[in-house]
């Protein structure tokens, strides 16, 4: 492994746990894409992203679906879309992407450590 971070680098990595919202299909993407609204909570409240994720989940699977993502990435211009933070997944062959979540459902906004 030669990428080593630091603890205090890690430490600066908002991962926090959110609740999707709201899913829409995202025809501009470059790739296929939704577009999702993720509640995190009163402290940080609902945030945008844009997630290549269509190939494992419906729209339907992913409505109140808890997930992780980082929160505290600049915000990034995707098409006409901003997004607002990175939702977290497993990539596996051919951009197959798992989502991460907590076995429970949790309280919004909780940190990820």
């Amino acid at each position: 492994m030669n990428n080593l971070i630091s603890w205090n680098d890690f430490e600066k990595v908002e991962m926090r746990v959110g609740t999707i919202i709201a899913v829409s299909d995202f025809p501009e993407a470059r790739n296929p894409a939704y577009q999702l609204q993720i509640d995190f909570g009163p402290e940080i409240g609902i945030l945008k992203s844009s997630a290549q994720i269509t190939k494992r989940y419906s729209k339907e699977e992913l409505q109140n679906r808890q997930i992780i993502a980082v929160v505290n990435f600049p915000k990034k211009q995707i098409a006409n879309f901003m997004s607002e933070c990175l939702v977290l997944g497993a990539v596996g062959i051919d951009n197959d992407i798992v989502l991460l979540n907590p076995d429970f459902k949790v309280e919004n906004g909780l940190r990820v450590g």
